[in-house]
């Protein structure tokens, strides 16, 4: 009985044209590095002045601004020359009172009135809100002399509380873009409410706001980024001759004044005051764009 012996397969040769893992990778970067080649290009611009700044302010008074933009020398000295050479601690202080209240005040006089136009039916809701459009459009140095004789007469002129105390009465911008966001939230849920018993009050505490937390969000970093950022505010309420009532504006392009030949320090000092807003809203990034994005113009 004869056995017969069959071969194994023989294993087909590698075709010359394949792609090695390493090609196939190097092909997909290249793919990704295409597709997002403006979002690059973009952030690059965008993050290419901030690294200046930095670099720029750990560098010498000498080689500062000058062709060459890598440090000879690290001198992390200079943010401690800032803190010694002005006040920036009490005008960091100041501005986060500023910003702080002036945000509080915003949304406990804004978020009322915004539900009210958007939920309440009642004679002139609709005049009402032109009116808030309107005053948006009004730029605020038409009223600017009227308004300060008014808070010079309550002798709060020197300080912070003219540009406080305004925002108790709401802030139109605020108000306009969280009624946006309200009119899309359905009334199933308000009606809701009301059969259960809730007033008008309990239903904007205990359904609206919770649903509204990106709206609010938005407009809270919306407010606090502009007192942060407010140079014509201070620079007409506080005192001149009183470096204690100053914001980080106003300390600061009255510190490049007095330093405008040492651009180290001036960086030094430019990158401190910017530093806690890029803290703020690279953590509060994703609320901010979500509430942006659900305050679009509607109804």
């Amino acid at each position: 009985m004869s056995t017969t012996i069959t071969a194994p397969p023989a294993t087909a040769p590698a075709r010359r044209g394949g792609t090695s893992p390493r090609d196939s990778r190097r092909r997909k970067t290249l793919m990704w590095i295409a597709t997002h080649s403006i979002a690059i290009a973009l952030a690059i611009m965008f993050i290419a002045p901030i690294f200046f700044v930095a670099l720029t302010s750990l560098m010498t008074d000498d080689q500062a601004l000058t062709s060459e933009l890598w440090p000879q020398s690290w001198h992390f000295e200079n943010f401690a020359d800032v803190f010694a050479k002005s006040k920036l601690l009490q005008w960091t202080l100041n501005t986060f009172i500023y910003a702080g209240l002036a945000t509080l005040f915003m949304l406990l006089s804004s978020v009322p009135v915004a539900y009210a136009l958007a939920r309440f039916r009642f004679r002139g809701r609709k005049a009402t809100l032109l009116l808030v459009i309107t005053w948006m459009m009004l730029p605020p140095q038409v009223v600017a002399v009227p308004v300060f004789i008014i808070w010079a007469r309550f002798d709060l002129t020197g300080s912070l509380w003219p540009l406080i105390l305004p925002l108790l009465l709401g802030d139109v911008y605020s108000i306009f873009l969280l009624r946006q966001f309200l009119v899309t939230i359905p009334r199933d849920y308000t009606d809701a409410a009301k059969v259960d018993g809730c007033s008008d009050f309990k239903t904007l505490i205990r359904v609206i706001l919770p649903m509204a937390r990106p709206a609010i969000a938005a407009v809270a970093l919306f407010s606090f980024f502009y007192c942060w950022n407010d140079y014509y505010g201070p620079l007409m309420y506080t005192d001149p001759g009183d470096q204690g009532t100053w914001t980080l504006s106003l300390g600061l392009a009255t510190f490049k004044a007095f330093h405008s030949v040492a651009w180290n320090l001036t960086m030094a000092a430019t990158l401190l005051v910017t530093a806690p807003v890029i803290v703020v809203f690279f953590f509060a990034q994703r609320v901010f764009i979500e509430g942006v994005t659900l305050t679009g113009v509607k109804g």
